[in-house]
């Protein structure tokens, strides 16, 4: 007897369990999509971090590989949650070992105001996560917070030079440009301190793009193009040849335009195939020509893909560095105050002698 009730119990077991299952199930399927774009939208960056915790332990110990990463990546969301606040979209944050870290911004500033405005987010973020692993060292008392803190307060200080691409470099645009020489000049300087391979790339890279804008901004511009594939319906009236010929390999009529949400974009057409695209121009610019580069098909559907590519140049508006004098003096003072204040907590760490990962 008891033996029969044990077995019907199973039996009612392995029921609610299939019924479980297929719950989940019906579950994954319903919500399948919004799971997958998730994973696709932070899958990479948590990926690239994982990645990068590990390269930095295979040097230091994991606790601090752990918490420097984690303070790259506060740094990151200081420009992240600034550009929000400034309505600009920004990709999440990719983590490259033994480089840092990088978000990319979906659209241009609006002006060199709003640019400095993202670049400070990130340092002023990310010396408060410093202030925070020395707030955490003082009251356990153990070095490797006080190590974080000091590598959180010199990043964030090299981040501040006046070079593109650092951040300083952003910041010195809303300042005064002439920044920018004060940045070529002690390049050298922070190379020969830094021993650093990859800043000394960075300050050539900067010197290199100060030579382009000089030559460009004299001849007119910077070449921008773009290209994107879409897919036309052909008309089975059209004869056999008349896609394949060379001479519908050609421009397309076109119209440039700015968006209400500040993203410019440009829009064709080809009447043959009553055919328009539009296509995303992620830096405002002059647009030259439009053209169909290549086309593909039909195929037995009629379906036809054609490569369309934009060409044009890049100019920055006129007024993208008229900052007024106030704004001016604001970033001055932040800019100016937090690079102080960050060599202070230097200095003040050295002094207690426990800047040491362990």
């Amino acid at each position: 007897m008891a033996l029969r009730e044990e077995r019907q119990e199973k039996k009612r077991n392995r029921g609610n369990g299939i019924w479980a299952w297929a719950a989940g199930l019906v579950m994954l399927l319903s919500k399948g999509k919004s799971v997958l774009l998730a994973l696709l939208k932070f899958g990479k960056p948590l990926l690239s971090m994982a990645v990068t915790v590990g390269a930095y332990a295979l040097i230091y110990p994991w606790t601090f590989a752990l918490g420097f990463v984690a303070l790259i990546f506060i740094h990151e969301m200081g420009h992240v949650w600034v550009a929000k606040r400034r309505g600009l979209p920004v990709t999440a944050p990719v983590f490259i070992p033994f480089v840092g870290a990088l978000i990319m911004m979906k659209r241009t500033p609006k002006d060199a105001a709003t640019e400095a405005a993202i670049a400070l987010g990130g340092p002023a973020l990310g010396s408060a996560g410093a202030l925070v692993c020395y707030g955490i060292g003082h009251w356990t008392g153990q070095e490797v917070w006080f190590a974080l803190a000091y590598v959180g307060f010199f990043l964030n200080l090299l981040n501040l030079l006046p070079i593109h691409p650092l951040d300083g470099g952003r910041i010195a645009a809303a300042v005064s440009r002439w920044l920018w020489a004060v940045g070529a000049a002690v390049g050298p300087f922070v190379v020969w301190y830094t021993r650093s391979l990859l800043f000394a790339l960075i300050w050539l890279w900067f010197l290199w793009e100060m030579y382009r804008s000089f030559k460009q901004n004299r001849s007119g511009g910077k070449p921008h193009d773009a290209e994107g594939v879409y897919e036309a319906v052909a008309d089975p009236a059209l004869p056999s040849w008349y896609l394949s010929g060379e001479a519908h390999r050609r421009e397309l009529p076109f119209t440039a335009y700015c968006r209400l949400d500040g993203q410019h974009a440009v829009e064709f057409w080809w009447e043959p195939l009553s055919f328009r695209g539009q296509l995303e121009i992620d830096l405002p610019c002059t647009v030259n020509r439009v053209y169909i580069r290549q086309i593909e098909g039909p195929d037995e559907n009629g379906n036809v893909k054609l490569t369309v590519r934009m060409e044009g140049q890049r100019h920055e508006p006129a007024n993208y560095y008229d900052v007024p004098a106030r704004v001016r003096w604001r970033f001055g003072m932040m800019y100016g105050g937090l690079a102080l204040a960050l060599l202070y907590m230097m200095w003040l760490i050295q002094e207690t002698g426990l800047a040491h990962p362990g």
